[in-house]
């Protein structure tokens, strides 16, 4: 099963020539992410970092591709698929492409932590990770 979430292209996210300057993706791709939590798994950043709780998942390894640029006004859909599911551990592709050209493709491992060091993920969230790695659907 997969998340799909579209990103449209802002000013704010372009150099001089309306292409996207490529550290801005990171913050696209940290989106998806923290969105893909709170819609998908039922566990909003919000939820995790407030209330007197100290729990999060920091990105602890990240690789990226560039294949092609997007530019200002695209509507970019950023596909996260879950690769594998560890004790603390995530391991997610994100890939972002239009009308079948890909523009980024990206791996990201993240750890669920408690107090600020890796924990087991709380069985609601492994469990629904581990609904996303072993189904073929897609889901919103």
């Amino acid at each position: 099963m997969s998340y799909t979430r579209i990103v449209p292209i802002e000013f704010n996210h372009c150099d001089p020539a309306g292409i996207v300057f490529y550290p801005r993706y990171f913050e696209m791709i940290n989106s998806v992410v923290e969105n893909f939590f709170e819609d998908h798994v039922g566990w909003s950043f919000a939820r995790m970092h407030t209330g007197g709780k100290h729990n999060g998942v920091p990105t602890v390894s990240i690789s990226c591709n560039f294949m092609a640029p997007s530019r200002l006004g695209d509507k970019v859909p950023f596909t996260l698929e879950v690769l594998s599911v560890g004790r603390s551990s995530v391991k997610v592709r994100i890939t972002a492409a239009v009308g079948g050209e890909v523009r980024l493709i990206t791996e990201n491992t993240l750890v669920w932590i408690d107090d600020g060091k890796a924990a087991p993920w709380p069985e609601e969230i492994r469990m629904k990770l581990q609904d996303m790695l072993q189904t073929g659907g897609q889901d919103g």
